[in-house]
């Protein structure tokens, strides 16, 4: 399994080349060891305090609550504790009540946490409620685009994106890369990304240009170029030592690329210090089924468990739930469960392959095919979700077509993971 936040990439590094690269290390703990012990702080500046101190039950200051919320999100995205995300949440739709003027500013803000935690109808409808106000047009379209993505309506989502084209504006040039991606142009989402990052260096806005880095580093992955993706998480933690989504990306090349889980596990421990986040929990586990280590895998799924058992993470976990449940613990029953529960919130090709190979676990392997060929071949790029769909396909006798997704599955090793090549083995037998 491999355990991204954001991705839906199509890799194009051949087989054999994934396999001659590896000899050569591009790694170098001596790069990234001043950046593993570097922590981030929670919402304790006194600027914060100041502000939140001003919020009552009764309060009306309505700046007081944009700010807090902010300060608690920044708080999520830097340490990954849910309850930071509901503390915003809070925040959020007590703005939303009280506002009379500046509503919509609150719509959109309340929708971008509902994204954050997978609440994606209640994010429409509060992406609709801003809409209806007429203010602030262009960031409601960039957020009704967003929001279609997630939902699967990919057609509607288009619409709102050329409804803000300008190719010199960021957030245009972001949703573009996004887009690209998802058509399966992985050159244009590179190059359109390339961009963002030299307008986001010149607005001199250390966060964005950081985000800009991160995700340039997952796209250059996914194309085969494992030095550029390293090299873009290198200049990431040069902004924030303590970005815990570039130092997985590196634990994520150590492991896949490098073949060496130990030093992965290592990059990973520091990180789960002070970043609370499941899926890092459940790779961790993966990482050390493949070294044999059962004692390990198995303090890392009760810490993934432990951590899911939190109500406040929702939905948020399903599908790695879900994918748990099918590839490693038997309980397709639960999967099943979850994966209707991923189709119903988030309608995607990737969830409807997920929900097909559930039911494949599960002995309907004719509900299955049927999912496989109208909700995902020729609909996603996603090498995970295609994969499913090879082991279905060979499940129906289909083996040609099996075997034709396992050659092009090939040139996807490295998001699969090491263990992937003996599955591609088996499915052109």
């Amino acid at each position: 399994m491999k355990y991204t936040l954001y991705l839906f990439l199509l890799p194009v590094v051949l087989l054999s080349s994934c396999q001659h690269q590896a000899e050569e290390r591009i790694t170098n703990p001596n790069d990234y060891d001043a950046y593993l012990a570097a922590t981030p702080s929670g919402p304790e500046s006194k600027y914060f305090r100041i502000w939140n101190d001003k919020i009552r039950p009764d309060s009306l200051q309505l700046t007081s609550f944009g700010i807090v919320a902010g300060e608690y999100a920044r708080a999520f995205d830097n340490t990954g504790n849910i309850d930071y995300l509901k503390k915003a949440e809070q925040a959020l739709q007590r703005g939303v009540e009280i506002a009379a003027i500046g509503k919509a500013d609150f719509y959109r803000a309340l929708a971008r946490n509902y994204i954050s935690q997978h609440r994606f109808r209640e994010a429409a409808a509060l992406a609709d409620s801003a809409m209806a106000m007429g203010s602030g047009m262009r960031a409601n379209h960039a957020l009704q685009f967003d929001i279609l993505m997630e939902l699967g309506e990919y057609e509607e989502a288009e619409t709102h994106l050329k409804a803000i084209a300008d190719m010199v504006r960021m957030d245009y040039l972001i949703r573009l890369a996004k887009w690209s991606d998802h058509r399966g142009n992985l050159p244009k989402a590179i190059s359109t990304l390339e961009l963002a990052t030299e307008t986001a260096g010149r607005s001199k806005n250390p966060a964005l240009l950081q985000w800009c880095y991160t995700n340039l580093a997952d796209y250059y992955g996914h194309a085969g170029e494992i030095k550029k993706s390293y090299e873009y998480y290198l200049k990431a933690l040069q902004l924030d030592p303590s970005n815990a989504y570039a130092k997985k990306g590196i634990a994520w090349i150590v492991y896949s690329h490098e073949k060496q889980p130990g030093e992965a596990l290592r990059i990973l421990d520091t990180v789960s210090t002070y970043y609370q986040s499941p899926d890092i929990a459940l790779l961790q586990a993966d990482i050390a089924a493949s070294q044999g280590n059962l004692q390990a895998q198995s303090v890392y799924l009760d810490r993934f468990a432990s951590l899911l058992s939190d109500p406040g993470y929702g939905d948020m976990y399903n599908a790695h739930a879900a994918s748990l449940y099918l590839e490693s613990t038997g309980q397709v029953g639960k999967a099943l469960d979850l994966a209707r529960r991923e189709v119903n919130n988030r309608p995607t090709p990737e969830t409807h392959g997920l929900l097909a190979y559930a039911y494949f676990r599960n002995g309907d392997t004719s509900r299955a095919l049927e999912l496989i060929r109208e909700q995902v071949d020729g609909k996603t790029f996603e090498p995970q979700t295609l994969l499913y769909a090879a082991e279905i396909y060979k499940a129906s006798g289909m083996q040609g077509r099996a075997a034709q997704l396992a050659a092009e599955l090939e040139e996807a090793v490295y998001e699969l993971g090491p263990e992937s090549p003996s599955r591609l083995r088996t499915l052109k037998m």
